[in-house]
Parts: C-alpha cells; sequence; structure tokens
C-alpha cells in the first residue's frame, strides 16, 4: 500500500512538473498592451515671405506732379527765338510760310495758285487782298508787285511788346493808327518790319513786312 501511494505520489509530482512550463507559457503569451507609440511633433513651415523678383519689395510707384496752371505756354526763350526769325524772313521781305515776298512777288502769280481772294479793297497807295483762312494779306501797285505782306498768324498772337523789345530793343518809329499801335523795325536796306498792337489786348494783331519804294503806282507817267 505505501509502494502504491509513493508511486501515485510520484506520478503526480511528475505530471505537475511537466505542466508547468505549460501554465508559465500560458501566462507569458498573455498579450500586454503595447505601449503607445510617442507621436513626432509636427513641426510648422516657416511661412515663405513674398519677394520682388529683385529680392526687395516693389517701392510704391510716386505719381508724376501735375503742370501747374499756366506752365506749357512759351517760354521767354521761345518767344525770343521767334521774334529773331520772324526779323530775319523780313529782311528777305518774308513771312512764315509763304513763298511771295514784298518786292520781288507779283500778285498775279498769288491768284493762280491760291485763287481770287476772300475780300480786295484799296487802301493807302494800293490794292489789299486779303485770304483769311490762310491768315495772310498782300498789299499791291498797279502793276501787280507786292510792296506789303501781311501775317495774322495765331502764333504772333502771343507776343506783347516786352517780348519784342527785349529781342529787336526800341522801335525805329512808332505811330497810332485808332486803338493800334504799331512799332516799327529796320529790316535791312529794302524793308520795313512792323507790328502792331491794338490797345484792347496788348498782344500783336499781325505783323507787316513792308518795301516803302514799291508802295506807289509804277504805271503812273
Amino acid at each position: 500500500m505505501n509502494s502504491n501511494l509513493t508511486h501515485k505520489s510520484r506520478m503526480l509530482m511528475m505530471a505537475a512538473v511537466m505542466s508547468l512550463p505549460l501554465a508559465l507559457g500560458a501566462c507569458g503569451s498573455e498579450s500586454q498592451p503595447a505601449p503607445s507609440p510617442t507621436a513626432a511633433p509636427t513641426v510648422s513651415a516657416a511661412p515663405t515671405p513674398s519677394a520682388s523678383p529683385s529680392g526687395s519689395p516693389e517701392p510704391s510707384a510716386t505719381p508724376a506732379p501735375s503742370a501747374k496752371p499756366g506752365e506749357g505756354g512759351s517760354t521767354g526763350s521761345d518767344k525770343a527765338a521767334q521774334v529773331k526769325g520772324i526779323m530775319e524772313l523780313a529782311r528777305k521781305g518774308q513771312i512764315a510760310g509763304v513763298e511771295y515776298a514784298a518786292h520781288t512777288g507779283l500778285f498775279d502769280d498769288v491768284e493762280k495758285k491760291w485763287g481770287k481772294p476772300d475780300k480786295q479793297e484799296g487802301a493807302g497807295k494800293g490794292q489789299y487782298a486779303t485770304y483769311s483762312k490762310r491768315g495772310v494779306a498782300f498789299g499791291f501797285n498797279k502793276g501787280m508787285l507786292i510792296f506789303d505782306v501781311r501775317s495774322y498768324d495765331k502764333a504772333l498772337q502771343q507776343l506783347a511788346l516786352a517780348d519784342i523789345k527785349q529781342t529787336l530793343g526800341e522801335p525805329a518809329e512808332i505811330t497810332v493808327n485808332g486803338d493800334d499801335t504799331i512799332y516799327m523795325y529796320g529790316a535791312g536796306s529794302q524793308y520795313q518790319l512792323k507790328f502792331v498792337i491794338p490797345k484792347s489786348t496788348g498782344k500783336v494783331d499781325h505783323i507787316s513786312v513792308y518795301s516803302p519804294q514799291d508802295a506807289k503806282n509804277l504805271m503812273a507817267g
């Protein structure tokens, strides 16, 4: 009996010893919660500043200053050049833009090219023909020789007496005809240059390039 018990005891002990690794394996196989991985901190990218193609901010455009009232007109130097040009042509018996000169031109030739004048009337020692659209008038004697060429160009009407004197000095002669004051300058030995300025405006109304020796009736006997 004792031997049987001893044998059973051994068998039980052996079974217990054999089952121990299984129990330990089962315990070890229990899943343990895996530690959650620590998320890496999110690094936000620094904003990229906008830049102009040159790498520096574009300066704001500064508007150009507007012209002051009265600017943009003829300056003193412009007027001086204009008066000089008038005198240079007058020494040839001419005015700007007209090919027919006093002392050498014939009114017959003017009519052939320009047609009949808008107005023609006797004045002084001859006839005067006016071409209004052209702003030009011719004085001619009975031989049709032109002795006076006048210009009513609007560009002349910006000139005052001070502008003329500044360039040409004092006039050789001053005469008055009604509201008009006429300032005369010698233009060489043949011609006179006259600036006609009404008192009402104080500016040039027209100029005259005049040949005194031709202002007579060459057909008279």
